[in-house]
């Protein structure tokens, strides 16, 4: 669950055009923390998510594998 997850947010942070820097002054976190979501075994806290689909316009439940689109 964790890679599908993973691999999720690392296909739509590449699609969004943005920057890891970028990508963490809007939801409030390091550079390094936003790779870390996408290569490491760390997820976002709950709030963090929550700010990063809103930011992104994602699908909270397409990247938990809740919905496949």
């Amino acid at each position: 669950m964790t890679e599908m997850i993973k691999e999720r947010l690392r296909e739509e942070i590449k699609a969004s055009g943005l920057t890891t820097v970028e990508i963490a002054k809007k939801i409030g976190v390091s550079p390094e923390m936003v790779t870390q979501y996408t290569t490491t075994k760390k997820l976002p806290k709950l709030d963090t998510f929550a700010r990063l689909c809103k930011e992104l316009d994602l699908s909270a439940d397409y990247i938990l594998g809740l919905k496949n689109e």
